[in-house]
């Protein structure tokens, strides 16, 4: 079984969290899933850098990432493979982007969140914002 170590935006503007729905993916259980955007390390990559990567080619953000916006790690178990997820709290000040990858998105707040289907490895992040952001 494959590991994947990943990275994800929780991205807030005012008091509402940026919700992105999956496209069709290689398993019907991510597939069409909620998630927060982010992606894989490349080799040599900082978990930061590879974040400003990931939300500056799937979303065309330019958003500054550093550690002191990490916010948790999840470690989550897919029928075919596993993966380590690095959150990061990340703040825009308006709600422009442009989406590249992700077949739709949603602004929510955070007693919304779980009113969307998301993808397992996320749900961890949701209880947790839902706690610190009520």
């Amino acid at each position: 079984m494959s590991h994947l170590e990943v990275v994800a935006a929780i991205i807030i503007n005012n008091d509402e969290i940026l919700c992105m729905q999956r496209n069709r993916a290689k398993y019907d259980y991510v597939s069409f899933k909620y998630e927060f955007p982010g992606g894989k390390l490349e080799p040599g990559e900082s978990r930061e850098q590879a974040l400003m990567r990931e939300l500056s080619e799937e979303m065309d953000l330019d958003i500054i990432v550093t550690p002191k916006d990490f916010f948790m790690t999840v470690e989550h178990t897919y029928p075919d493979f596993s993966i380590t997820m690095h959150s990061f709290i990340c703040k825009m000040n308006n709600k422009t982007f442009t989406r590249r990858e992700h077949i739709s998105h949603t602004w929510l707040k955070p007693k919304e969140l779980e009113t969307i289907d998301w993808a397992a490895a996320d749900l961890p992040i949701v209880k947790k914002l839902r706690e610190v952001m009520p």
